[in-house]
């Protein structure tokens, strides 16, 4: 009996340790039981369970909210998953004329070149001139020893005055043998002999005068002038040194660089609206810019063209004249240059950053009047900086247009405008 009562507690007990244990598991790892009583766990017990699971595939967008081109998948109309506006940058379409232009690298060449050269032989007295110094035509640049000048000039004159009386002379002796001639007092052979001896002296007075103007013209030669305007280079002579009319360098060389000719290269496929243009005598501008197409250092028109296409290149060199009215260019000097070629009148501009690359082509996303916005195809015409010229149906002048924030938008996204670009 007592043996029987041992047994039964021991039982009992074991029944009371495993009931406990079962109880604690049961609470502290619900996933082994609930499944079996088909009961749901809570949110936040099961350490797999992912947030948002109970309504996976919600925010899938419908056919007609198709991403246009870098929306994020699974996105809302706001862009941000939350239903929130996107914030975007805008401008306005305008309407305008739009140049076209093409863009090269130009030589520039003076207009002319001249070497100053002495065109007699003598000592250099003076200078009368600064290196780099803008000269005039005809301006005195430079002076020699005048004085061995001077004296053939005197000398010269002096033969040209005794001449001169003894022509004087004869003239009378003439005059007198007329005179007895008419009263029959002379022969008339020697009438005849002294009009042979005016004339030979007529003759001799002419080589003269030659003589003095030559003297003259040579002594004007010691006086040195500019022949043509333009900028002066570096002197190539000293003072008291020997000039000659043959030195290769002569004394100094002058450029003539206002205005100032460029010339450069545009592609083959640009001829026939060049040409068009040129024989209409419409004019082409051309603009020279500095290396970093900052400053714009002179304006000018396209003059001619070459005479063939370089066939290595496919190219056809344009020469220009630019006015040079500040001095900034000088020859051979290498500037970009900007070729306007024709003008579309009244079109369509947008910034080049409104518009967008899709699988259908070129687009705009316009921003309607409910803050949505929609793609517009586009065709593109050209572009100039950061303008782009285009057409489209549908789109308008004061039309706006999304330049910021287009990677996160998709047809019918709402936006929110937080800067507009300036026109």
């Amino acid at each position: 009996m007592n043996v029987s009562r041992s047994k039964g507690r021991w039982l009992w007990t074991g029944l009371l340790v495993l009931a406990v244990g079962a109880g604690v598991i049961g609470w502290v790892f619900p996933s082994l039981w609930q499944p079996l009583l088909g009961a749901t766990p809570f949110k936040g017990t099961d350490p797999a369970a992912k947030p948002g699971a109970e309504k996976a595939g919600a925010d899938k967008p419908g056919k007609d909210k198709a991403a246009w081109g870098g929306g994020r998948p699974g996105a809302k109309e706001g862009g941000d998953g939350q239903g929130k506006p996107t914030p975007i940058s805008v401008a306005q379409v305008q309407r305008k004329d739009m140049a076209i232009h093409l863009e090269a690298l130009g030589t520039l060449t003076a207009m002319n070149t001249a070497v100053v050269r002495s065109q007699v032989d003598g000592v250099l007295k003076s200078l009368r001139f600064t290196e780099g110094q803008q000269v005039q035509a005809g301006q005195l640049l430079a002076e020699l020893d005048a004085r061995a000048f001077e004296a053939q000039l005197n000398q010269a004159q002096g033969q040209l005055a005794r001449d001169t009386a003894q022509l004087l002379n004869a003239q009378l002796d003439l005059q007198r043998y007329q005179d007895l001639l008419k009263k029959d007092a002379i022969a008339r052979q020697q009438v005849e002999t002294q009009a042979a001896l005016v004339a030979q002296w007529q003759g001799t007075v002419q080589a003269d005068q030659a003589q003095v103007d030559t003297a003259r013209l040579q002594l004007s030669y010691t006086r040195v002038t500019a022949p043509i305007s333009g900028r002066l280079g570096l002197k190539q002579a000293e003072l008291g040194s020997l000039v000659r009319s043959t030195d290769p360098n002569g004394l100094v060389t002058i450029t003539q660089t206002q205005p100032m000719a460029v010339v450069f290269a545009v592609p083959e496929v640009h001829l026939p609206t060049i040409l068009k243009k040129l024989k209409s005598g419409q004019t082409m501008a051309v603009h020279a810019w500095d290396r970093d197409r900052q400053q714009r250092l002179a304006s000018g028109r396209v003059s001619t063209t070459d005479n063939a296409i370089d066939l290595a290149t496919g190219t056809l060199k344009l020469k220009a004249t630019l006015n040079n009215r500040d001095g900034l260019l000088f020859p051979n000097q290498f500037v970009p240059i900007e070729l306007q070629i024709d003008t579309l009148s009244n079109t369509l501009v947008v910034p080049t950053a409104a518009v967008q690359r899709s699988a259908q082509g070129a687009i705009v996303l316009v921003v309607q009047e409910d803050n949505t916005v929609q793609p517009v195809p586009v065709q593109l015409l050209a572009t100039q900086g950061d303008q782009q010229a285009l057409q489209a149906k549908g789109l308008n002048a004061g039309d706006r247009v999304v330049t910021d924030g287009a990677d996160r938008l998709r047809a019918g996204s709402k936006v929110e405008v937080v800067k507009a670009a300036k026109p």
